[in-house]
């Protein structure tokens, strides 16, 4: 069911999204600074094209330099990319068929506003070792 729920979302919205976190990471690429907000993009926009089966889980050893992080990533990209999410998602959930992907882009919302100190893990191994 995951693999044709993926398959559906990756026609409908997977794709267009994916495009725009690839566009903010590379726009945040440009500058030094902006790097790992650029990586942190380039990660949540493979989540975003294949989302089903996945799930976010927060790091236990992020701290203060993620928390400030992820102030500023709303501020550069965060708030138009949840909008994105926002949209779409109102628009998958008028038809009956397009619920679950509507929901799964409002789940996508929190980590598209605060990436930093998140983690992408399957679904079937949310407590699984990390590197």
């Amino acid at each position: 069911m995951k693999t044709i729920l993926n398959v559906i979302w990756l026609f409908l919205s997977g794709f267009w999204l994916f495009l725009g976190y690839l566009f903010a990471g590379v726009l945040l690429c440009i500058t030094i600074i902006g790097i790992p907000f650029g990586i942190a993009a380039f990660r949540i926009g493979v989540y975003a094209l294949w989302p089903f089966g996945y799930m976010t889980v927060e790091r236990s050893d992020a701290g203060a330099p993620s928390f400030i992080g992820n102030i500023l990533w709303v501020v550069l990209a965060g708030w138009w990319l949840a909008l994105a999410h926002i949209v779409t998602g109102f628009l998958q959930c008028i038809t009956i068929i397009g619920i679950p992907l509507g929901i799964a882009n409002f789940k996508l919302i929190p980590v598209s506003l605060f990436p930093l100190g998140r983690e992408i893990v399957r679904t079937d191994q949310p407590f699984a070792s990390r590197w």
